[in-house]
C-alpha cells in the first residue's frame, strides 16, 4: 500500500514559494556582503576623479594608484581579519618600521648577508605579534591598552638603538651587501604588463587577499575568528580555541609588517627609524570602510581591499586633480563616516529581508 502526502494547502505552497526565492535572491546574498558599501563608495570616488583629474584614467596612474593602494593593503588584510575577531592592534604601524630596522641593522653590523637580517628580521617580528597576543590573553586587558604600550615602547626602540648603532636616526646604507639584489628582487621589484608598470607589492597584496579570503571562508580557523569576534565567551563555550585563535591573529598581523618593512629597506636602502607613526590608524581606516565593524564579528579580506584601493585612488587622484595635498585627511575622515554609514545602512536592509 503506498502512501500519499496530504495536498499542500494554497498558503502553505505560497509561503514555501517566497522562502525558496528569498534563499536563493541574488539581491539579497549581495545585501549580505560586508564590502558592498565599501564597493559602491569606490565606483563613486572612481567617477569623481575621472571627471575632475584628467590624467587619473592613464595607465602610468593607474599602476601608481595600484602601488599606493598596495603598500597600504598589505597590512589592511590582517588587520581587517584581526578586527573581525574583536581586536586592535595600535603598534602595526611601527613594527612595519621595526622589522625594516632589523633587518638593516643586523645584516650591516654582523657583515652578513642581507639574506641574514632578513630572517632575523622575520623571527623577531613575529614574536612581537605573538608577544602582543600572549600579554592580550594571559593579561585579559583591552587590545587598545596592550597595543598602544607596544607601540610607545617600539617608537623608543626604534630611535634608541638606530642612534646608539649608527649614531644618526637612520641606518647605514647597505646597497653594496651580498644578497641585496636578490632580496630587492622579491620584495620591491616591477613588472611590466603593456603599458603598465607593477610594483611587486601588488602580487604580495593580491595573493594576500587570496589566502585570507580563504581562511575566513573555506577552513576551520576562519570559522573560529567569526566566532571569537561575535562572542568570545560563547566561542569559548563550544570548543573554540580563543587564546590560540587570537596570537595566531596577532602574529599574522606581524608576518604582514614584515613583508611591509622588507619593502621598505629594500626599496631606499635605508630606514629612517621614526616612520611608521601614525599609520595604524590608516590601516583600520581601510578595514571599516571596507565593512569591519569596531565591535568584531564581521567583515572580509575583500572589504579591506577595496578600502584600500579607495585610499590609493583618493591620495594620488587628490595630486592628478591639482587639487591641496592638505585636504587628504579631510577626504579621507569624510570617506570613513560615509563608509561607515552606509555599511550600516546595508547591513540593516540585509538583516530586515533575512
Amino acid at each position: 500500500m503506498s502512501a500519499t502526502a496530504p495536498p499542500a494547502t494554497p498558503g502553505r505552497a505560497s509561503q514555501e514559494t517566497d522562502e525558496r526565492l528569498l534563499r536563493t535572491s541574488p539581491l539579497r546574498k549581495l545585501m549580505g556582503r560586508p564590502e558592498l558599501g565599501s564597493v559602491v563608495g569606490a565606483v563613486a570616488v572612481f567617477v569623481f576623479f575621472s571627471f575632475f583629474a584628467d590624467s587619473f584614467l592613464k595607465a602610468s596612474s593607474f599602476s601608481t594608484v595600484l602601488y599606493a593602494a598596495s603598500t597600504l593593503g598589505i597590512m589592511a588584510v590582517p588587520v581587517a581579519l584581526l578586527m573581525i575577531g574583536g581586536e586592535f592592534d595600535l603598534s602595526a604601524g611601527v613594527l612595519v618600521t621595526s622589522s625594516a630596522l632589523v633587518s638593516s641593522m643586523f645584516s650591516y653590523q654582523m657583515t652578513a648577508n642581507v639574506w641574514v637580517g632578513v630572517g632575523v628580521s622575520l623571527l623577531v617580528t613575529l614574536a612581537i605579534g605573538a608577544f602582543n597576543g600572549l600579554m592580550l590573553t594571559r593579561t585579559k586587558l583591552p587590545s587598545f591598552i596592550i597595543t598602544l604600550g607596544t607601540f610607545l615602547m617600539l617608537t623608543g626602540l626604534n630611535l634608541g638603538f638606530t642612534k646608539l648603532i649608527s649614531g644618526t636616526v637612520s641606518t647605514k646604507s647597505i646597497a653594496d651587501m651580498e644578497g641585496f639584489a636578490s632580496a630587492r628582487k622579491l620584495f620591491a621589484s616591477e613588472l611590466t604588463l603593456g603599458d603598465v608598470t607593477l610594483k611587486v607589492t601588488v602580487l604580495w597584496w593580491f595573493v594576500l587577499i587570496a589566502l585570507a579570503t580563504w581562511i575566513l571562508l573555506r577552513t576551520r580557523f576562519g570559522n573560529w575568528i567569526f566566532a571569537v569576534g561575535g562572542g568570545a565567551d560563547a566561542a569559548r563555550a563550544v570548543g573554540v580555541p580563543v587564546n590560540r585563535t587570537k596570537i595566531g591573529l596577532y602574529t599574522g598581523v606581524a608576518f604582514a609588517a614584515w613583508v611591509s618593512g622588507q619593502h621598505l629597506l629594500f626599496s631606499f636602502d635605508v630606514v629612517q627609524s621614526g616612520e611608521g607613526v601614525g599609520n595604524e590608524l590608516t590601516y583600520i581606516i581601510a578595514a571599516v570602510i571596507g565593512g569591519c565593524l569596531i565591535t568584531g564579528g564581521y567583515g572580509s579580506a575583500i572589504g579591506s581591499a577595496v578600502g584600500a584601493f579607495i585610499f590609493g585612488m583618493t591620495s594620488k587622484g587628490i595630486v592628478y586633480a591639482e587639487w591641496n595635498p592638505d585636504w587628504f585627511k579631510f577626504f579621507l575622515g569624510a570617506m570613513l563616516l560615509l563608509a561607515t554609514l552606509l555599511n550600516a545602512w546595508v547591513r540593516k536592509r540585509a538583516e530586515a529581508t533575512s
